[in-house]
């Protein structure tokens, strides 16, 4: 499946300064194998060391958030957007 996906500015360096990127794959882990295949090192920011999606890091398939769908294993449509966001924390001052 043909997907496009939205890349955060801090990960934008590792895809070439892009905003997006077009990647392939049946379901979200292919996806990250794909990218990471085309942009070493990419996957690894974004996953611990078991291959789970790290916390901070949330990801979106048609702005639905894949921890309330089958997480790594969300299935995917030609077409679908996949949009990657990492956590903001912050405290007052």
């Amino acid at each position: 499946m043909a997907v496009e996906v939205r890349i955060p500015t801090i990960f934008q360096k590792l895809v070439g300064d892009e905003k997006t990127v077009a990647s392939e794959g049946a379901n979200i882990i292919e996806v990250l194998d794909k990218l990471d295949s085309d942009y070493p090192g990419f996957k690894e920011r974004l996953t611990n060391e078991d291959g789970e999606i790290h916390r901070f890091v949330n990801i979106y398939v048609n702005n639905e958030d894949i921890r309330y769908l089958d997480q790594l294993e969300t299935a995917l449509s030609d077409g679908d957007v996949i949009t990657i966001l990492p956590a903001v924390a912050g405290g007052s001052i």
